[in-house]
């Protein structure tokens, strides 16, 4: 019974047709409306998008990188960096390379896959690449040789460009006014021109975001534009309305601070501020420098320089300078050093010519202002291709940086180590003696002697030998206090200190030997006159010579003098202090007498006539009217 129950009303439920076009009629109708409602969603979501990317500028011009990667028209400018010998830019031009995803792009994706609407998904914004938070640690303080003005100027071109990256941007040109400097302000000025093109045509500076003032100073810093400037040829002609100033004072990190003061105020205006320095001297206020470089890192601004290489373990460089007037003048500048306390013990080469190692570029930007862009996060940019005939590859200097830590951290390194201490002590003593005694900076003592007969030979001898005994006894004393830091030299990691104190033990032995030969051949000369083998001849002639006869108490002393140049020479070649060492060991250490021949009588040679006075023309500072002035036939020293 109940079978058949069941079977009737299976059998009800296939025949009862019409169930089955009703309920396909209402799930079409429900789907078709879910679609409306879906797309109308859509197109209102997408409209929105489209409106939120068009004004989003700023995002844009973050997220696309090849609009923003600087490219210098080579029509316009020179190729960047020009013959630098750095092959690839730091790291902030790295870390401009930061791709970000296309989220209108991303978002049309999801909806044609899924054909639904979906929750709007908003990507994270890219992380900074390690490369972008290392990049100012890992530039910072380097010196680095880009190519001459112009191509440190390019080199600044990235540093704007990836700074404006990141935020509106204000860069502070602080020029130097020293005569020395007209002729590299009139070459920036025109490199300017054409990097602020370049920066224009990028858009990097669009909306104002790049903005610029001038300062100069010498003895003062005085604002050249008290509201900075958006217009480059305003900028350019600001520049080149500079007028030198011979003050012979170029007072640098108070000019830093001054007008660090004064735009401060942009940093509250989400601005980064850069300030250029750009001259070809230290700076005549060092004692400002700390106080320069708190302002700076308290507000976070960033300094570069456009400066000179230092020269070699010297502060002062002289050469001849011709003014704006037309007057000659031996210019004297503060170039150097590259080092906050000297490092290299200044004493003259005897039986060789030194004039080429005078002047010697060291390789490195001067000290104090090198720190100041260290501490700042900045570059030190070597715009001069150095002076003298000598010149070493950058790359191996770097392994010989100057130590910019802290003078606090320097200072307790350097008292540590008694070597270092007293290679700075001796550098010290030496500088005090060249200024005071001017006994050690002997370049060569008299080396002949007339000998007509004993009397005028001893008489010769004797005077020779009065300098030799206090000269003597200096070299002693400079001696003896570096070899209190012998044992501590093996614990010297840095090659540049182990470089300087090599060289400056084996020069002090080497001239302490040869000043002590010297002074016992004079000796022993005096007490025995030697006789001359050849007839006519009436002069003697110390000579250098391998052989030591002076006795064997210098035969220890020269034997440890050869073997620290040789440490030199060998363990840091392609270095000034390599050079200087062989120039050194290339001289023997022993002395030998020959006989020779001088006419008593020479036969003067007729001069030229006397020169006239020489006029320069001038301005007089009361009636400003032009006058001629007279001046000196020999040039006269003057700070530049």
């Amino acid at each position: 019974m109940s079978t058949d129950a069941s079977q009737a009303e299976v059998f009800e439920m296939e025949i009862e047709s019409t169930r089955i076009p009703r309920t396909l009629l209402i799930a079409c109708a429900i789907s078709l409306g879910l679609h409306v409602v879906a797309f109308g969603a859509l197109s209102v979501f997408k409209f929105a998008q489209r409106m939120d990317v068009f004004a989003s500028v700023s995002s844009v011009m973050e997220d696309d990188d090849e609009e923003l990667r600087p490219k210098f028209d080579t029509t316009v400018t020179d190729q960047i960096g020009n013959e630098s010998d750095v092959s690839s830019f730091t790291a902030s031009r790295e870390a401009s390379t930061v791709l970000s995803k296309d989220t209108q792009l991303e978002i049309e994706k999801t909806v044609d896959s899924n054909m639904h609407v979906a929750v709007p998904i908003t990507d994270e914004l890219p992380q900074p690449s390690k490369s972008n938070i290392l990049g100012k640690v890992a530039t910072s303080g380097a010196t680095e040789h880009a190519g001459g003005v112009e191509g440190a100027i390019d080199r600044l071109a990235w540093e704007i460009a990836n700074s404006l990256r990141e935020k509106k941007t204000l860069v502070v040109w602080l020029f130097d006014v020293s005569p020395s400097l007209s002729a590299r302000r009139e070459q920036i000025a025109g490199r300017v021109e054409n990097v602020y093109k370049q920066l224009t045509q990028l858009n990097v500076g669009a909306d104002k975001a790049l903005k610029s003032a001038v300062a100069v100073f010498g003895e003062k810093c005085t604002i050249l534009t008290e509201n900075p400037l958006d217009d480059t040829a305003e900028l350019v002609k600001t520049v080149r309305k500079i007028k030198s100033e011979s003050s012979g004072n170029e007072n640098t990190f108070a000019a830093v601070i001054k007008v660090a003061d004064k735009f401060v105020k942009y940093r509250s205006m989400q601005h980064d501020v850069m300030v250029i320095v750009v001259t070809d001297e230290e700076g005549s206020d060092p004692d400002n420098l700390e106080l320069a470089i708190t302002k700076c890192r308290n507000h976070d601004i960033r300094c570069y320089c456009v400066g000179d290489s230092a020269p070699f373990g010297r502060k002062n460089v002289e050469a001849p300078f011709e003014m704006e007037n037309g007057e000659t003048v031996i210019g004297v500048m503060t170039k150097g050093p590259e080092s906050r306390y000297p490092e290299l013990v200044r004493l003259g080469f005897w039986g060789t010519n030194s004039y080429d190692l005078d002047d010697m570029s060291s390789g490195f930007g001067p000290y104090c202002l090198t720190r100041l862009c260290a501490e700042t996060n900045g570059l030190y940019f070597v715009a001069d291709s150095g002076r003298g005939q000598h010149r070493f590859d950058p790359a191996v200097m770097r392994n010989y940086s100057p130590d910019y830590r802290p003078i606090k951290v320097l200072d307790g390194d350097i008292q540590k180590n008694k070597a270092k201490y007293a290679l700075v002590q001796a550098c010290m003593n030496v500088e005090r003696e060249a200024q005071n005694r001017k006994v050690l900076n002997i370049s060569m003592p008299r080396l002949d002697f007339k000998a007509d007969n004993d009397t005028i030979l001893r008489q010769e001898l004797t005077e020779a030998q009065k300098p030799i005994a206090d000269l003597n006894l200096s070299l002693e004393g400079l001696v003896r206090g570096l070899e209190t830091g012998e044992k501590d030299r093996t614990k010297i990691k840095e090659s540049r200190w182990r470089a300087s104190y090599d060289l400056a033990m084996g020069r002090a032995l080497a001239l302490h030997v040869r000043a002590f030969g010297y002074n016992s051949m004079l000796a022993e000369m005096k007490a025995n006159p030697k006789k001359f083998e050849k007839p006519g001849n009436n002069q003697w002639i110390l000579v250098p010579s391998k052989d030591i006869n002076s006795g064997v108490t210098v035969k220890k002393p020269a034997a440890k003098a050869i073997e620290y140049l040789s440490h030199v020479i060998d363990d840091h070649p392609g270095t000034p202090w390599a050079l200087l060492a062989e120039r050194e060991r290339g001289v023997p250490l022993g002395w030998e007498w020959k006989e020779s021949h001088y006419d008593p009588n020479p036969q003067m040679a007729g001069g030229d006539k006397k020169a006239g006075p020489k006029f320069i023309e001038i301005e007089d500072p009361k009636t400003k009217k032009k006058i001629k002035k007279q001046i000196n036939s020999e040039p006269q020293r003057r700070d530049i």
